[in-house]
């Protein structure tokens, strides 16, 4: 049965997805930073039947992450893995990022997610086969004003992720981007402002899983909103700024 690779697994998308996959015979490898929040994620896994593992690396750290990502590719390949670990941006009293919030959020949500990526890669590669989703935003197609960096590294993982797609398509290795809109989760939460067609995480995890089955190359969802914020790019700076006006929004404190 399948192996299944979900990073940031902990809690919201990540916790969603993992028990989405959870059936019999399936095995599930778990990554996330709280432990409590993992172990449970995983004892309801298990009790639905999947054989469960979890890991609580830093995804920073690229020489454990590959080690770790060899020592399980190499006792039972892994079918697909899921770049979902990542951390808010913004300032929480609305003001510019710091510079120590900037480089936080792109050693996380960029260099930790492509730590995971590009090492299940060339494993996938080398044997033909396997599957990489990496999870991004809608925020890579209209960037929000009060997280430059979260955006940022959306944006970045939408075009390293359907580049590589067609590098390893020949290879049998696919790859897809997720980008979803507004998602209730305890991450989503801490952000505090209009949140349009938000969506349980569990719905969320449905249609990841759905547009994966299909191979789609970017799986986007609500499509509406999807619909508008890929067209936003289109519109003269005016427009844009007047339409993302509504996205205001202040991080909760003591996040």
């Amino acid at each position: 049965m399948s192996v299944t690779l979900i990073t940031g697994a902990s809690s919201g998308i990540g916790a969603a997805l993992a028990r989405h996959y959870a059936q019999p015979g399936a095995t599930l490898i778990l990554h996330g930073r709280d432990a409590p929040r993992l172990d449970a994620v995983a004892q309801a896994c298990r009790d639905r039947g999947a054989r469960v593992e979890t890991e609580r690396l830093d995804v920073r750290d690229r020489p454990a992450i590959a080690a770790w990502l060899r020592d399980l590719d190499a006792r039972r390949p892994i079918d697909l893995v899921i770049v979902n670990a990542a951390i808010n941006g913004g300032d929480p009293g609305g003001d510019v990022e710091t510079e120590a919030m900037a480089f936080e959020t792109v050693d996380v949500n960029l260099v930790g997610a492509l730590n995971v990526a590009l090492p299940c890669a060339t494993l996938m590669r080398a044997r033909g086969g396997g599957q990489i989703a990496l999870v991004s935003s809608l925020a890579a197609f209209a960037p929000l004003p009060d997280a430059p960096a979260y955006s940022g590294t959306k944006a970045a993982l939408l075009a390293h992720g359907l580049a590589l797609r067609e590098k390893l398509k020949p290879y049998g290795v696919r790859v897809n981007v997720v980008t979803p809109g507004y998602v209730k989760t305890a991450m989503g939460s801490e952000y505090q402002g209009w949140r349009p067609l938000e969506i349980s995480a569990q719905d969320a995890a449905a249609r990841i899983a759905r547009g994966l089955a299909r191979d789609r190359d970017i799986v986007a969802f609500p499509w509406i909103l999807a619909a508008a914020a890929r067209g936003a790019a289109l519109l003269p700076e005016s427009l844009r700024r007047l339409g993302m006006s509504g996205f205001k929004f202040k991080i909760r404190v003591g996040r």
